[in-house]
């Protein structure tokens, strides 16, 4: 009879330790899902942030060109009219 009661207590204890396992194993996988949608959503900010500077200063760069050029083409034409 105290065999069986030891047997039991034993298995009892190895599913508890299973299920407390199987929890952390849970939480684990969760905490790592969190982590990982963070440092995408990050990531991808910061790329999105990079990006839009990047292109913005393309943007102006080409703006000032061009307005460089017509203020030129513009002073060159009022230099022909005046002379």
């Amino acid at each position: 009879m105290k065999e069986n009661a030891v047997i039991t207590i034993i298995s009892i204890t190895i599913i508890v330790l299973n299920m407390m396992m199987i929890i952390v194993l849970d939480i684990k996988n969760a905490i790592m899902m969190a982590t990982m949608a963070e440092v995408t959503t990050v990531t991808m900010a910061e790329i999105m942030v990079a990006t839009m500077a990047e292109v913005t200063a393309v943007v102006m760069a080409e703006i000032t060109a061009v307005v460089k050029d017509v203020a030129a083409v513009g002073a060159g034409c009022f230099n022909l009219i005046n002379n």
